[in-house]
């Protein structure tokens, strides 16, 4: 397995796709875990990019020190991770969470990334924040949870939506349990909780809405038109400060890259545009 030395975290990473490729990576979103199957990075031609996707300090297997953990950490970890690997600068997609750190390497690293994907995110303060996903972690209540995060995902599965769709919601919910966090024991999971729990906490204190002017990278903004998490109102509000920034919008909810087949055929013709 491939791990990286950063700083005082060893980073899992996966890197597919053609080595004479355009460098790119891909940063994933909250409890984000590359042994979680099928991964967001296959949609990506392999033949054109060469990808890096990584799990994030406190999540997957990647290490999990000691909190509390930074926006600005999580940036850092990925400009650290692209020194490790000797790039010298790439493409970055950054899937909700992911996109708020792709905004920190942006802002923080310049020339580290040539063009920009922000996906289903948002910038915090004044531009709007995500919703606050570790008042939904508290909830004792797993049925509850699961049925709250689905509503919030996409906004057209509401309770007359589960109601008429039972089978399709059952898929959702058993599609979500299948994403929890992955441990061998009890120990592995009291430290995949801790870490998440850390990652939660952080993501809270995100706000770089007045530092968006400082992107200088090509950017395209780009989310669900139906998303409950990151609302379409906090894209617009994104590529409204970023200079220059492209926006588009999907149909789907907060999983708008698996809903809408015209998605990521958009983000490759970005990536690859001159100019």
């Amino acid at each position: 397995m491939p791990f990286a030395r950063v700083r005082e975290l060893d980073v899992y990473y996966e890197r597919t796709g053609a080595r004479d490729g355009a460098p790119l990576l891909f940063i994933n979103g909250t409890g984000g875990d590359l042994r979680h199957r099928p991964g967001l990075t296959g949609a990506l031609p392999p033949e054109r990019f060469d990808v890096v996707a990584y799990d994030q300090r406190g999540l997957g297997q990647t290490s999990i020190p000691e909190g509390p953990y930074s926006m600005e950490q999580y940036g850092d970890d990925a400009a650290g991770l692209l020194d490790a690997l000797g790039i010298e600068s790439a493409h970055v997609i950054g899937v909700s969470f992911g996109g708020m750190v792709a905004q920190h390497l942006a802002i923080r690293h310049p020339h580290r990334v040539r063009r920009l994907v922000l996906a289903c995110t948002s910038s915090g303060g004044a531009g709007g924040a995500s919703y606050p996903l570790h008042e939904l972690e508290g909830e004792s209540d797993a049925r509850y949870r699961g049925e709250r995060f689905l509503e919030i995902c996409d906004t057209r599965w509401d309770a007359a939506w589960r109601a008429r769709e039972p089978d399709a919601f059952d898929r959702l919910v058993g599609m979500m349990a299948a994403r929890a966090p992955i441990a061998a024991d009890a120990d592995a999971a009291r430290e995949a909780a801790r870490g998440a729990a850390l990652q939660l906490e952080a993501r809270r204190f995100h706000d770089v809405y007045d530092r968006l002017g400082e992107i200088a990278a090509p950017t395209l903004v780009c989310g669900g038109r139906y998303d409950g998490i990151a609302p379409e109102a906090n894209q617009r509000a994104l590529a409204g400060r970023i200079p220059h920034a492209e926006l588009a919008l999907f149909e789907g909810g907060h999983l708008f890259l698996l809903q809408d087949g015209a998605a990521f055929p958009h983000i490759v013709a970005f990536l690859e545009a001159t100019g």
